[in-house]
């Protein structure tokens, strides 16, 4: 098992096309082609981290923050980053992050975590993309249909919410005229030719276009493939920021507190007055305060997340309550939500949870 087989499983899941503009999700250090011999999963990848990967023969670390985020110009161990970059290519240890692409999946993603630890239902994405959708039209001999849906299936397209190989199809006659040089098989140069074809329209996200136009054109009989591809200004409610859901009973502000302590192992909660009880609630694992007016349109009574500054605290404005938990809090569950993603698919090595705490805040109780 290559460690590219690691990759590729986790990208199906979580595709770096989905990250922010900002963000450096993927492999950082390491051989693709290397073979695996055990994945340690850690929110972070620190010098802490490839030490223990190292002791425990895991030469993949897969973490939710890359260690890398800009450009590194010098390798002389000044700082932490530099230091655990080094450390990785003199053990050959590989380090694969999985950030905001994770962050913004509804299924497997790190809301959902959340989410499953405060045992919310009815839960959907806060705050959906717009502008992922695609609509693919193509259109192929009637005998050819059903290759080509296949294989645009096969590649990711005709996925809508809980629904997979949906499209839509009609009958209509292609008329083409062979020019020189093209295939001889098609038809006589020179003459007008008429074909009985099936229009074809499945929808794809934006990050899977070049795949689904490649698996296209492999499967299509034609010579020349014709299609059309739309940007739709549906949102996709799969994709996007924070989540949003409600809890089983409502609960008193002090009885939700508890609640949120115990289900998210806090040791403490910075939260802001509120005087209604607690049904609704949005979430946003990491840093959260970009989603506050979201939060507060979406009806919310209370907005979990973190690293809200003080005077973004007032915004809350007695309209809704916020529950900063702290960044490493909020998504120290992603560990565990990784090592179950990875531990059913594969079972011939070792995928192991770390043991390092690498939150660098610490409370004095």
């Amino acid at each position: 098992m290559l460690i590219s087989n690691i990759i590729n499983y986790l990208e199906e899941i979580a595709p770096p096309g989905l990250q922010e503009n900002y963000d450096n999700s993927g492999l950082l250090v390491g051989d693709v082609g290397a073979e695996i011999t055990g994945i340690l999963i850690s929110l972070d990848c620190i010098e802490a981290s490839i030490h223990e990967a190292i002791a425990q023969n895991c030469n993949l670390v897969v973490a939710h923050h890359p260690i890398i985020f800009s450009g590194l110009k010098r390798f002389n161990n000044a700082n932490y980053v530099q230091r655990t970059v080094q450390l990785a290519i003199k053990n050959d240890v590989a380090i694969y992050a999985i950030h905001t692409n994770l962050d913004n999946i509804y299924n497997h993603g790190v809301n959902s975590k959340i989410a499953e630890r405060l045992g919310l239902v009815n839960t959907r994405v806060l705050v959906p993309r717009t502008e992922e959708l695609l609509k693919l039209v193509t259109y192929c001999p009637v005998n050819s249909a059903e290759a080509i849906k296949a294989a645009l299936f096969k590649s990711g397209a005709g996925n809508i919410g809980r629904y997979s190989e949906c499209s839509f199809s009609t009958m209509g006659k292609g008329t083409f005229k062979a020019g020189i040089g093209a295939n001889p098989f098609v038809g006589e140069i020179g003459i007008r030719h008429t074909e009985n074809e099936e229009k074809i329209e499945v929808l794809l996200h934006k990050h899977q276009l070049n795949k689904v136009l490649e698996a296209l054109k492999v499967a299509h009989p034609y010579e020349e493939v014709a299609y059309e591809m739309y940007a739709l200004l549906n949102s996709d409610e799969n994709i996007g920021s924070g989540m949003i859901g409600e809890l089983q009973d409502e609960l008193s502000i002090h009885d939700f507190l508890t609640h949120l302590k115990s289900s998210m192992n806090l040791e403490v909660i910075k939260y802001t007055k509120f005087s209604k009880s607690i049904k609704k609630i949005a979430i946003c694992g990491g840093s959260g305060a970009f989603l506050l007016p979201q939060a507060k349109s979406s009806g919310a009574d209370v907005y979990v997340t973190s690293d809200f500054k003080y005077h973004e605290f007032f915004d809350a404005e007695d309209s809704l309550m916020i529950c900063d938990i702290g960044h490493y809090e909020s998504e120290k569950f992603t560990i565990d939500l990784l090592y179950d993603i990875l531990r059913e698919k594969f079972t011939t090595f070792a995928v192991l949870k770390t043991a390092v705490n690498t939150n660098p805040v610490k409370y004095f109780i």
